[in-house]
């Protein structure tokens, strides 16, 4: 009996070990987005914010970026919510305000009326990227031209880390912070020093966002989608280089367990069920 006890205990635990996930697509939009970047969901609202650089250089200053948002079924769409901006990326949500990673700012705009009503200007910044706002209000981000992450408090910034190799994706979840920087995830230790997770991540990380407990998702640019488990193993769930389906920074609903990827080049945002 303890025998067989014990081998039931061995093959559970190998079955966890080898529990595999998958997407299943659920929608996606017709191209009509301007070269999307970031996709945030609010679960308030039931709304998913998109951001398009537009234009043809993703880093210029020519004024032609803008805000979209629709409903999170994917219905309801305006694709150009907030114009005036840039070459927005990142995004993150703070009491009815919503931060957009432009260049070297931070836009700040009212969801209730979709006005602009600040522009944060981060000194020393070169190429912010992407964005976390905790449950205090401090915004992070990250600039993937001058290798940094800045933390904003209360409209003032000040740098977290720095000599990274290539940041982009933040998240700030619970009471740790998280940092996608060339292929790794990273956790970030009390003393500020980084605790790599994983490692090996092709095509360019991009997004990161939590699925429950200590498994993740992660996005890459060229186009892989990553499952991260809690024992720091990583499985891809999609593979869109061979498409040409770019995968940049993901959005993802929790509740549902739906990620939301825009395609940046195809100009669409693709639902999908992580099971």
């Amino acid at each position: 009996m303890k025998k067989f006890f014990f081998f039931t205990i061995i093959s559970f635990f190998c079955l966890s070990a080898s529990a595999q996930h998958s997407l299943e697509k659920l929608w996606e939009t017709d191209s009509i987005f301007k070269v999307p970047e970031s996709v945030l969901f609010d679960a308030g609202t039931n709304t998913l914010y998109v951001s398009n650089i537009d234009g043809k250089d993703p880093w210029g200053a020519d004024g032609v970026g803008s805000v979209g948002k629709m409903n999170a079924d994917g219905s309801n769409i305006e694709v150009e919510w907030v114009k005036g901006l840039n070459a927005p990326k990142g995004m993150g949500l703070f009491k009815g305000k919503l931060y957009v990673a432009d260049l070297t700012e931070l836009v700040v705009i009212n969801t209730a009326t979709g006005n602009i009503e600040e522009r944060i200007k981060i000194d020393g910044a070169g190429g912010l990227n992407d964005i976390s706002v905790d449950k205090k209000g401090v915004v992070y981000v990250s600039d993937s031209k001058t290798k940094k992450v800045f933390m904003v408090k209360e409209g003032k910034a000040e740098t977290l880390l720095e000599n990274l190799k290539g940041p982009n994706g933040v998240l700030a979840y619970k009471k740790d912070f998280y940092v996608l920087d060339a292929g790794g995830l990273y956790k970030m230790n009390g003393d500020k020093s980084l605790r790599m997770l994983v490692d090996g991540m092709e095509g360019g990380t991009d997004g990161v966002e939590n699925v429950e407990g200590g498994d993740f998702i992660v996005s890459t640019w060229a186009g892989v989608v990553y499952y991260i488990s809690a024992d720091n193993t990583k499985q891809i769930l999609k593979d869109g280089r061979p498409d040409k389906m770019n995968s940049a920074d993901i959005g993802f609903d929790p509740k549902t367990k739906t990620v939301f990827i825009p395609t940046f080049w195809r100009n669409s945002v693709a639902a999908y069920k992580v099971k």
